[in-house]
């Protein structure tokens, strides 16, 4: 029996989001995506991020979405607050394409 009280699965991304890591960085998302229907995924060790990065999130999100499915970014580095920001992603925006936030994250 599962219940709504589900614990969420985390995804910890590894340093290097940048295009010279995506391919492994889509790979840990895509299995931690198999695993678990509500996946968190802890983005505090992010300190290389590009729009390779913004790209894998935003269309994990979506395929999420369109699941039933959710995923919720927690701790966002200033490295990929910054690589959102700069792609033209305010908060609203990461919303909007079903990326989310967890409140209290960096």
């Amino acid at each position: 029996m599962t219940s709504s009280t589900e614990p969420r699965w985390s995804l910890q991304l590894p340093p290097d989001c940048s295009i010279a890591s995506i391919r492994s960085v889509y790979a840990l998302v895509i299995e931690a995506f198999r695993r678990q229907d509500k996946l968190e995924i802890d983005c505090s060790n992010v300190d290389k991020a590009d729009v390779t990065s913004i790209q894998v999130l935003i269309s994990a999100a979506k395929t999420a979405n369109r699941q039933g499915r959710s995923i919720v970014l927690t701790a966002i580095s200033q490295t990929l607050r910054s690589t959102f920001q700069r792609a033209g992603f305010s908060s609203e925006a990461m919303a909007d394409h079903h990326l989310h936030q967890k409140n209290g994250g960096t």
